[in-house]
């Protein structure tokens, strides 16, 4: 996962470098380069793939605090529950109703 950004940082460092030491380059001018070309676009990009772990890691944690059953194993204990399934939820009908056509 982490092999593009490495190789995309590792572009733009030379790149900076090449502005640095040119003749017509300054080390301010490498590091706008860097800054612009390599950091801020891998910073984006890993924030942005890194979005739906985060969003899974909140949801399991909300769920946690919120659940009492889970709450219960996570801790070691026995799950104490009226339904067999220990949601709460009533079960849902197996079978869908048929329709007749008009």
């Amino acid at each position: 996962m982490y092999l593009i950004p490495i190789a995309w940082i590792y572009v733009a460092l030379m790149m900076a470098v090449a502005e640095a030491t040119s003749s017509n380059g300054t080390v301010l001018g490498a590091l706008v380069t860097l800054v612009l070309y390599g950091l801020l676009p891998v910073g984006l990009v890993l924030y942005f793939m890194g979005t739906p772990a985060r969003k899974r890691a909140r949801l399991a944690q909300e769920a946690q605090q919120s659940d009492p059953a889970t709450r219960a194993v996570a801790h070691g204990q026995a799950a104490a529950s009226d339904a067999p399934d220990a949601s709460g939820k009533p079960p849902a009908d197996p079978v869908a109703p048929v329709r007749k056509e008009p």
